[in-house]
């Protein structure tokens, strides 16, 4: 009988994501100063010294966990909104893009929340790497916003950049508290996206605003 073929680069593919999804949850429960390779290691079940045959250091590690983090979220934004009817208007692109960043920021919850938590413990240069995908991920969100604001969705007086920041903070925030018995992640993207587009305000007399 012939030989079974081994897939040896699907193995150290899978050993790699053991490692970085332990790399994940390390840094998340115990900040990045604190997690040492051991500790990553025995998280993942294997030798310290086997970490060097897929990186080549702790800050490569936390690099590609910080990348995860954002990647993650981005490419489920971006499948969700591209995914929509092409008559699909800007009020229901926002919020399937609120939706779809909830719902993967929940589900990689150890890389979502890393990245939230331990993005000012990393080296600069690490800080700096991770700028890249960061940038990439806001765009997305700026043009959404910006194409809004073309279409007479969004007020004109609305600086755009300033709302996809605010967004984003609030979008990244339930990683330190949401709890699925409180709110189905559904309901939280439909409260977000109402006072993202409609605002928590009464108008004020006279204002109109």
């Amino acid at each position: 009988m012939p030989k079974p073929i081994v897939d040896k680069q699907g193995r150290k593919d899978a050993t790699r994501s053991r490692i970085l999804d332990a790399a994940a949850r390390m840094f998340n429960e115990n900040g990045f100063a604190a997690t040492s390779l051991r500790d990553i290691a025995a998280a993942a079940d294997m030798k310290a010294g086997s970490l060097y045959y897929h990186f080549d250091s702790k800050e490569d590690i936390v690099a590609e966990v910080l990348d995860l983090g954002i990647r993650n979220v981005h490419e489920a934004v971006e499948a969700a909104v591209a995914g929509l009817p092409g008559n699909s208007d800007s009020r229901r692109k926002i919020r399937t893009a609120i939706a779809a960043h909830l719902e993967a920021l929940l589900a990689h919850g150890d890389y979502t929340s890393a990245n939230i938590r331990i993005f000012g413990q990393v080296p600069a240069e690490v800080r700096k790497r991770n700028m890249a995908v960061r940038d990439a991920y806001e765009k997305l969100w700026l043009n959404l916003f910006e194409q809004a604001q073309a279409d007479g969705t969004i007020r004109k007086d609305v600086n755009p950049n300033i709302l996809k920041l605010f967004l984003l903070a609030a979008l990244n925030s339930p990683v330190e508290w949401y709890r699925t018995d409180r709110l189905p992640v559904a309901e939280l993207a439909r409260l977000l996206a109402d006072y993202t587009l409609h605002g928590a305000a009464v108008p004020e007399k006279g204002t109109g605003n």
